[in-house]
């Protein structure tokens, strides 16, 4: 099927290998974060080769007669072929008819007769002025506007003959009012006389013949024996149409109306649509390209003549907007499955999306945060769940690829090997595993509960210097949760204070019910940091400051402490190298790319959970920026998972 996007959107064919169904013509300006595709040369000249076609069609349409041609639509042809519709062309017999009818069922008949009359007219006149007076009535009259107008205004006069000006809430207002006036016969008050003569009113009377008449849609007539709808849309750079159209064998129908552009905040235009006319041009048998080029041309109010579509269409309901942080990376660019590539919107890991729309559950329509002014209609993003299949099958086939080179490397691995191999694959796969989205919502954090910073990074990266230094400057602010442990207490130390001494059967008990944030074995003795120790330093009013392992964060992100996650990245390797030759360390180069390395990977499988990331290239200027990022909670809210907050 092929498929173009009016007002600057058209789509190529399905069967091209490399091509996308769609490709923008009259996107937003430069700052749109919407993708664009450049013009080829051959591309203009199809432009320029049409708009010399549509200038001789207009010079013909002008000497000759106008009208759509009923065996050029499937459904025209068999309307004509009906003679209860009564599509034949009578023309006009007297005045007498022509009061009757409004006008008849051939406005280019009944035009034309008039042009017949005027020249009778014009050869009567014996003074020059009102030659040219009727002369310049002849040149209205063949103008093909004019004709298109005289045809709407004919079938529009001929449905309000029969249309009724509102819906009744009830057919037996009759029945009512004799009720009504049989209560009130005895009671002479003021209100009861006026309310009285209310109820005789003929025009109340007449009301339940009124409703019982059926009335038809809202903006639809009757033309040419068939149902169509008249759209007005006003067409401008700054406010696009907003809408995609597909060929449907000669048919031209609107395939997607797309949030934010004018056929959407119209809701006239609706998906199946039927597209006849643009201010008076036949598309029915053109090519959506055709379709593209001509709209491009167009500016100002365009007259749409369309089709219904017959699709049932669903209760209308309101769609809330639902924010989502994405868990991946997405060029539509590189998207071969994405309807229209120019409508496709690119957005990083990390980046919020405000999602307004889930008709289509393959393709959402979303903007994205902080982008809403530059980009006036929404764009397309995978769906949830055709993300998590379309990620779920890519897993599938990389890991059998491997398994099956682990074959050609190992082959005497046994066939019951093999079959347990690859029932586990099948049995990991798990669409919950797969990071797409998820919801978020703002949070303000409160003045008296502050949100713990977890501080994460490789070793040598500098995040523990960078707690340290939090503690030494403001220990009235920052503050450590207090660590428990099974070894026994030393003489200076206190319960509470340097750790929280508990038996090894606590610590294992409390272990095993996932109260530790944070847990490990030095000498046979456990330490570890709990959830509990963490609130104490919270409901005191301070900022937690915590230092994590990659194992501690989805503990963490569990719990209801609302954790902000800030990742301390490494330098180049020569960067770091100098940072730790002025703490008068000498690594080796293994051991600096290690610390890269480390990076890069932690960043790669837990960056989801980082709610910031700053790459420690001068101990101050981190330092102020770590800073930065604690106050901003004061005074910005934070996007963070729903989840927390219900």
């Amino acid at each position: 099927m092929i498929m173009s996007h009016m007002n600057g959107y058209v789509q190529e064919a399905s069967g091209q290998a490399k091509g996308h169904r769609e490709r923008a013509v009259d996107c937003p300006g430069e700052e749109s974060s919407l993708v664009k595709s450049p013009q080829s040369s051959a591309h203009m000249e199809r432009i320029q080769h049409y708009q010399e076609e549509l200038r001789k069609r207009r010079e013909e349409d002008i000497r000759g007669k106008h009208d759509i041609d009923p065996n050029a639509s499937l459904r025209l042809k068999k309307l004509s072929q009906n003679p209860k519709l009564g599509i034949d062309n009578p023309t006009f017999e007297g005045k007498e008819k022509a009061a009757k009818d409004t006008c008849s069922q051939d406005p280019v008949a009944d035009l034309t007769e008039f042009l017949q009359a005027l020249k009778r007219a014009k050869h009567c006149l014996s003074d020059t002025q009102s030659q040219q007076d009727v002369e310049l009535i002849m040149q209205l009259v063949a103008k093909e506007d004019f004709r298109n107008a005289y045809a709407i205004y004919g079938a529009v006069s001929q449905q309000m003959n029969r249309v009724s000006p509102t819906s009744p809430l009830t057919a037996q207002a009759g029945d009512l009012c004799q009720e009504v006036q049989k209560i009130l016969q005895s009671n002479h008050q003021k209100e009861v006389l006026e309310l009285k003569a209310l109820l005789t009113n003929p025009h109340l009377k007449a009301h339940d013949g009124v409703a019982g008449q059926e009335l038809p849609e809202e903006n639809l007539i009757q033309y040419l024996g068939e149902t169509v709808k008249l759209v007005r849309l006003e067409k401008s750079r700054d406010t696009p149409l907003g809408a995609t159209v597909r060929n449907d064998m000669d048919s031209v129908l609107v395939s997607r109306v797309v949030k934010g552009g004018a056929a959407e905040k119209s809701g006239l235009l609706s998906e199946g649509d039927e597209i006849l006319e643009i201010n008076g041009i036949s598309i029915r048998g053109k090519h959506v390209n055709e379709v593209h080029d001509l709209l491009q041309q167009m500016q100002g109010t365009l007259t749409f003549l369309l089709i219904p579509s017959s699709q049932i269409k669903p209760a209308p309901h309101r769609q809330t907007v639902m924010h989502v942080r994405a868990y991946f990376d997405y060029d539509p660019s590189d998207d071969p499955f994405v309807p229209c590539r120019e409508l496709g919107l690119s957005f990083q890991k990390g980046d919020i999306l405000h999602v307004i729309s889930q008709d289509d559950p393959n393709w959402w329509q979303a903007y994205r945060d902080g982008d809403e002014d530059n980009q006036p209609l929404a764009g397309l993003v995978p769906g949830k769940s055709f993300q998590q299949q379309r990620e779920t099958l890519k897993k599938t086939i990389t890991d059998r690829s491997r398994e099956h080179q682990g074959k050609l490397w190992y082959p005497k691995k046994s066939k019951k090997q093999r079959k347990k191999s690859v029932s586990t694959l099948n049995r990991n796969i798990d669409y919950d595993d797969i990071l797409t989205y998820e919801e978020m919502s703002l949070y303000h954090q409160p003045a008296n509960r502050k949100r713990p910073i977890g501080l994460i990074g490789p070793t040598n990266s500098g995040h523990d210097e960078l707690r340290r230094r939090l503690l030494s400057i403001e220990p009235e602010k920052f503050a450590v949760a207090v660590p428990h442990t099974t070894r026994n207490s030393r003489i200076h130390e206190r319960n509470g204070r340097e750790y929280n001494f508990v038996s090894r059967a606590a610590f294992e008990t409390d272990l095993a019910a996932g109260k530790f944030i944070e847990s490990g074995e030095y000498e046979k003795n456990l330490y570890g940091t709990s959830t509990d120790s963490a609130r104490h330093v919270i409901n005191s009013g301070r900022i937690c400051l915590l230092c994590l392992h990659t194992r501690s964060l989805q503990v963490l992100r569990s719990s209801n402490l609302k954790p902000y996650v800030i990742f301390i990245a490494p330098p180049s390797q020569e960067r770091l190298r100098t940072l730790l030759a002025a703490e008068g360390k000498t690594p080796k180069p293994e051991e600096l790319k290690e610390v890269i390395e480390k990076a890069r990977e932690m960043e790669l499988n837990f960056g989801h959970f980082f709610d910031a990331t700053i790459v420690n290239m001068d101990p101050e200027q981190a330092f102020h920026e770590l800073r930065r990022l604690i106050d901003k909670l004061d005074t910005e809210p934070q996007w963070v998972p729903t989840s927390w907050l219900c």
